[in-house]
């Protein structure tokens, strides 16, 4: 990257951290103004300037200025669904062995954040489907990625309508490296998933909670197609640094999901039992009623919050 390129100019974002690392995300627009108590920025001095440059307001207060990381703007950015967090997403993106040129396939698209991280593994020599069933996520993604990239990728696609009903119609079988579900119910889109992936395709499953790992796991395993899954989950302690006084943070990013792998077998193949013989699991109704989305306490978006993120994202 050229050093020009570094500089700042009209239309970028802006990261500001002010006094008391207060952070703030800014658009630059050629004459205008952050405004602060105290005092305020103007735009113009920070165009032109390198990313990583001190600007001053008229009072010479301080500002640090620097080009938004991707993990930025996905945590302030606007939602209509829980968003795939980095830490997530980067096991996601490990685990699942997103190459680029790869053919990934994803659902939902709730509001972008992993399908930005997808776009960006897989590079413009990839394809990335988005199958998305509520119209409003699909256009509040669709702002964010357009947001972050400047314009939607020629690549990415999104599909509305449920999973297993229009991935057959829009992907020939055999013909995707990896799928990613981030869903409540995961584990109906199984048998669609396993005829669109190559043999080897990877699948990476997105779930919140044990009875959702525990039901997708046991229908992986029923369908005897893929290799024995894996499951875990990521936790971030972040350290505080200063001087001698070096101790964990007092507060942590902890639960946020189960992942879950597994691998695609050839046509025909069958799986020997390398472990301990898996014994069949038999559930009750009052175990599926614990995995509906009543049970899940699947938390609710209001139409009202919907049509306002939309309008948030496309501005």
């Amino acid at each position: 990257m050229s050093k020009k390129a570094n500089l700042f100019k009209v239309g970028d974002k802006v990261q500001l951290t002010g006094p008391k690392g207060r952070l703030n995300t800014i658009t630059l627009i050629k004459g205008g103004a952050f405004g602060t108590h105290r005092g305020d920025l103007k735009h113009d001095s920070i165009i032109g300037q390198p990313d990583g440059s001190i600007v001053a307001n008229q009072n010479g207060i301080e500002f640090l200025a620097l080009k938004p990381l991707l993990n930025d703007f996905v945590l302030s950015m606007p939602r209509g669904a829980a968003i795939v967090y980095p830490k997530d997403a980067a096991q996601i993106l490990v685990e699942g062995d997103i190459f680029p040129g790869a053919q990934v396939v994803e659902a939902g698209v709730g509001s972008g954040a992993l399908s930005m991280y997808l776009l960006r593994a897989i590079g413009p020599e990839g394809t990335l489907h988005s199958f998305e069933r509520r119209s409003e996520f699909a256009e509040i993604a669709a702002g964010n990625v357009k947001s972050q990239f400047g314009s939607n990728p020629k690549n990415w696609k999104i599909h509305l309508g449920d999973l297993q009903q229009e991935l057959p119609k829009k992907l020939k079988p055999q013909s995707v490296d990896r799928v990613v579900l981030d869903m409540l119910a995961p584990w109906e889109c199984i048998e669609a998933c396993s005829e669109v992936l190559v043999p080897g395709g990877l699948i990476v499953i997105y779930v919140a909670t044990v009875t959702q790992l525990s039901r997708v796991a046991e229908d992986l395993r029923s369908t005897r197609l893929f290799t024995e899954p894996n499951a875990f989950e990521s936790l971030v302690r972040p350290w505080h640094l200063q001087g001698l006084a070096v101790r964990p943070e007092h507060r942590m990013i902890a639960h946020t999901g189960f992942l879950l792998t597994a691998r695609r077998l050839a046509p025909g193949a069958i799986l020997p039992q390398f472990k301990t013989k898996v014994k069949s699991t038999e559930y009750s109704e009052a175990d599926v009623r614990a995995w509906n989305p009543d049970g899940l306490g699947e938390r609710k978006v209001s139409e009202k919050k919907l049509r306002k993120t939309v309008r948030k994202a496309n501005s």
